[in-house]
């Protein structure tokens, strides 16, 4: 099994998590960490044992026994760091959201065409088992036809900082560009996309809100800017539609998990929450409407022991690296991640305008990281 020597681009949090996950996966060699607090990028290299340290991801990429890098920065740094690392003759593998806009996310897509190097979002639900298992279900023919999803996704009283946990990059959109939506929102859409085949966006609706109480010095000292509830609809080609609720703070209990209706059954996920975790099938048989289980585990232990490289599908980073090794072709996290992203724009454009919006509309109104820093 060929060796894949990676270097990791921000050593924060999302960065230890992936070198955690690292750990666990044969043929991996991380080779270099850079991050611009020296002190700390040093430290987790004698955590982990990484022999090289650098705080100029420029530097790093200078080097020539690299065959990826993986970039674990704030937003609206994914695009600099990830363009410059294909250009450098990298491939990449990158946190969501793609990027901060759009319009960054795009040009990280071109730049991927353009050298030829691979370019992976980190889309962890795109490998849960229940997401294998609806996938099959809709394969299979048993949804019929699919002409409605229901993305959500749910945190009671869990906002970054403001409630104890992460720090206040992820609350300002100067670093994270937006709240719950991209934060959180990305797992659950892009899942939803996934599963529908990716449709073609028509037109966006959007409301955001921050309404919950919060802690007034925390609040101040965040510099919270960004939405903490975020609610859409979606209108695909040939009728099909979406709907969609992310919350890091609301006084509800929980939400049902993400759905997807056909002519011929209807799935429930999961909910994105500690408790259920049942895949539910909806149904008629027989003129007698049937509600179904699914045991995800039995089935994702059988898939195991019959089909041969279904490691390369148990998350996201092993997905990358059985990919660098050859064992199998790249999901198109970048397209899927991408559309995401459109979608999560075109909900910002409603609600700053007050009504739904066009995919044209919302195309003429992106602009890259850069230039809105400028405005």
């Amino acid at each position: 099994m060929k060796t894949v020597k990676i270097g990791l681009i921000g050593a924060g949090q999302i960065g230890k998590l992936h070198l955690d996950e690292y750990k666990g996966i044969p043929g991996v060699e991380i080779i270099a960490v850079c991050d611009v607090n020296e002190a700390e990028a040093r430290r987790v290299s004698e955590v982990y044992g990484i022999p090289h340290v650098y705080t100029d991801y420029n530097k790093l990429l200078e080097r020539d026994d690299l065959d990826a890098v993986d970039v674990c920065l704030h937003n609206n740094l994914h695009a600099p760091v990830s363009i410059a690392a294909m250009q450098a003759g990298k491939h990449v593998y990158c946190e969501k959201p793609i990027a901060g806009t759009y319009a960054d996310g795009k040009s990280m897509v071109d730049a991927s065409l353009e050298t030829g190097r691979h370019l992976h979002i980190q889309l962890a639900t795109l490998y849960k088992k229940d997401t294998k298992v609806a996938k099959a279900l809709i394969e299979g023919g048993e949804l019929g036809k699919l002409f409605h999803a229901r993305s959500t996704g749910y945190r009671r009283r869990n906002r970054p900082f403001v409630d104890g946990y992460g720090t206040p990059a992820f609350t300002r959109k100067a670093t994270a560009a937006g709240g719950a939506l991209l934060d959180m929102g990305v797992y659950h859409i892009s899942r939803m996309l996934y599963l529908l085949d990716m449709p073609k966006v028509e037109r966006i609706s959007g409301k955001l809100y921050q309404e919950m109480d919060m802690d007034q010095g925390r609040r101040e000292s965040s510099g919270f800017d960004v939405e903490e509830l975020a609610l859409g609809f979606v209108r695909f080609e040939k009728g099909m539609t979406m709907d969609i609720v992310e919350s890091w703070a609301v006084h509800m209990n929980t939400f049902e998990g993400s759905s997807i209706l056909g002519s011929k059954g209807g799935l429930r996920l999961p909910v994105s929450a500690p408790g259920e975790n049942k895949l539910h099938y909806f149904s008629t048989r027989c003129d007698m409407d049937m509600d179904t289980s699914i045991d995800v585990d039995a089935a994702d232990l059988r898939w195991h022991r019959i089909r041969e490289g279904e490691d390369a599908y148990d998350s996201s980073q092993r997905h990358w690296i059985a990919v660098l090794q050859g064992r199998t072709e790249l999901l198109p996290t970048k397209d899927i991640a991408l559309q995401t992203m459109l979608i999560s724009e075109g909900m910002y454009l409603s609600d700053a305008i007050g009504r739904e919006v066009s995919v044209d509309e919302v195309a003429a109104a992106l602009k890259p990281q850069s230039e809105r820093m400028d405005a």
